[in-house]
């Protein structure tokens, strides 16, 4: 079993930077595929990023030139650094995670709001 807790949402400007963190418990974390996604009111969730347990990244096109994944295994934590924020990123973000055995896992969200 895998809890997740995203923090660092909330409101900020066109232009803007942003850090959410999902700080993970109850499993392996360092063995896991880690995600963000965001869905959009009435709409379904979208990948936003991945990172895989060794480290490799996989972005959505309409953001891997603005947003950074990364991770750090030794805090059990996983971070998106995004930047030059739009108001079409406004959105709810979710954290994931996934085990080698298949078990997916989702936190409970965090709302960003981008001001034009």
């Amino acid at each position: 079993q895998v809890q997740l807790v995203e923090s660092g949402g909330g409101l900020v400007q066109a232009g803007g930077s942003l850090r959410l963190s999902c700080a993970a418990a109850g499993s392996i974390f360092s063995i896991n595929l880690m995600g963000w996604y965001r869905q959009y009111a009435g709409k379904q969730r979208e990948l936003v990023a991945h990172i895989t347990a060794v480290g490799s990244t996989n972005y959505a096109d309409n953001v891997k030139d603005r947003f950074s994944i990364s991770r750090d295994n030794a805090k059990k934590t996983l971070y998106l650094q995004m930047n030059s924020l739009k108001p079409e990123d406004t959105a709810v973000y979710y954290c994931y995670s996934k085990s080698p055995r298949g078990h997916e896992y989702w936190g409970q969200g965090t709302q960003v709001i981008v001001s034009s």
